[in-house]
């Protein structure tokens, strides 16, 4: 696992996608939602194969932001892993199998 230190909160996007990239993380898209919402400002959208591939990926994102210093707000979904949530404060990412992403459209929604 190739883990980026942590430099400024303005590395996080490059972070976020080298961490999805390293974990074979699939259609990832970028979503700048500041002035859209206050919870973040940052959206991140991939998808996973399967519901092991989806856990791979965000345990990835959550092991490799604990070791770099970023903040993990919160993480959801771990259960069912057809979409798990990983929060990171300036960023959120949502790494869930095509058929969530088919039915929920977040890309959509947050454009």
């Amino acid at each position: 696992m190739t883990i980026l230190a942590k430099t400024t909160p303005s590395d996080l996007p490059s972070f976020i996608r080298h961490q999805l990239e390293d974990g074979k993380a699939q259609a990832i898209v970028e979503l700048d939602v500041t002035g859209i919402t206050d919870i973040t400002d940052l959206m991140v959208i991939c998808t996973g194969t399967s519901n092991r591939h989806v856990k791979a990926i965000a345990d990835r994102v959550i092991a490799s932001a604990k070791i770099a210093g970023f903040e993990i707000v919160g993480f959801e979904g771990e259960q069912d892993c057809e979409w798990v949530l990983v929060d990171l404060g300036d960023a959120i990412v949502h790494v869930m199998q095509q058929s969530a992403r088919d039915h929920y459209q977040l890309e959509d929604l947050w454009r």
